[in-house]
């Protein structure tokens, strides 16, 4: 029996077009207007982000004070009461929490945009959506922690009597270094994460490491002239000492040696975003 709507339906099916999205080739397409686009997603990822750190637990975001006021509890007393090293003539509490804001931040960001990709494998596999996103959601989460953490060190400012002055408004500036150098580090590690899983069985050791050759317990006055220039090759170097001149009115830093912390971070975040995107291309197959 001849019916025409049936023919027309499979007709109509046999035809429809299929799309195949796939993310740019090349090496300098990194189709960053698809981040906006898929704005929206990346608020839910960070939202969720939040959500799944502070679940069930009785203290809840209280963690992100607990964690730095801790921590800067047991340096002033081993390094600032026992080994009496120098603070710039600060008030030793206040010189440790001051580097360990910014460093805490960056250390949280880094272990979760290194890890990230293989997180969410399973979104990964099922849905297209620019890979990018992942690393910077879990760069973006941490900035709530951070916000929390400096109203304390508002409050200890205020405990001491010291009063920030208009240096206080290039914050952010060196906030957002920490930001993308956690991003861009973030990156070449949650790409090769990926295929290897050993990289994350190193972060750890790595942010351990590296936080000893950050000026946290000591001033940078402490290193030799000579050696200065290669020791702010560390990114970290130029944005802990933006953070103590900027909020406690500390002598101004050498901004030669926050140029070349600048440029550090510049060539890592750029060069993270290439090997990122080329590499985005096998994550569903390897994953």
């Amino acid at each position: 029996m001849y019916t025409p709507a049936v023919e027309s339906n499979t007709e109509t099916a046999d035809t429809k077009p299929t799309v195949i999205i796939e993310p740019r080739r090349g090496l300098l397409h990194l189709d960053l207007v698809a981040i906006w686009q898929y704005r929206v997603l990346l608020y839910f990822l960070v939202w969720r982000d939040l959500k799944v750190r502070y679940k069930q637990t009785a203290i809840g975001i209280g963690w992100a004070v607990i964690q730095p006021l801790i921590t800067m509890v047991i340096f002033t007393a081993i390094f600032g009461y026992f080994a009496k090293l120098p603070s710039d003539g600060l008030p030793y509490p206040i010189f440790a929490y001051s580097a360990l804001l910014p460093w805490s931040y960056f250390a949280s960001a880094l272990n979760r945009c290194s890890v990230s990709v293989v997180a969410d494998a399973h979104l990964i596999t099922k849905v297209y959506f620019p890979r990018l996103i992942l690393p910077i959601a879990g760069a973006i989460s941490g900035l709530i922690d951070f916000s929390i953490s400096f109203v304390l060190l508002l409050g200890m400012m205020a405990w001491y009597g010291i009063a920030p002055g208009w240096a206080v408004l290039t914050i952010p500036i060196f906030l957002g270094f920490a930001l993308v150098t956690a991003l861009g580090i973030g990156l070449w590690l949650s790409a090769l994460n990926v295929r290897y899983r050993d990289v994350s069985h190193t972060i750890p050791f790595l942010v351990q490491v590296w936080m000893f050759l950050s000026p946290i317990v000591y001033p940078v006055s402490i290193i030799p002239e000579k050696y200065r220039v290669l020791y702010s090759l560390n990114p970290m170097v130029g944005v802990i000492e933006g953070f103590r001149w900027a909020l406690l009115g500390k002598a101004s830093p050498d901004f030669s040696l926050l140029a070349v912390s600048a440029v550090v971070v510049g060539v890592l975040f750029v060069t993270g975003l290439v090997f990122f995107k080329n590499m985005e291309q096998t994550f569903a197959d390897v994953v």
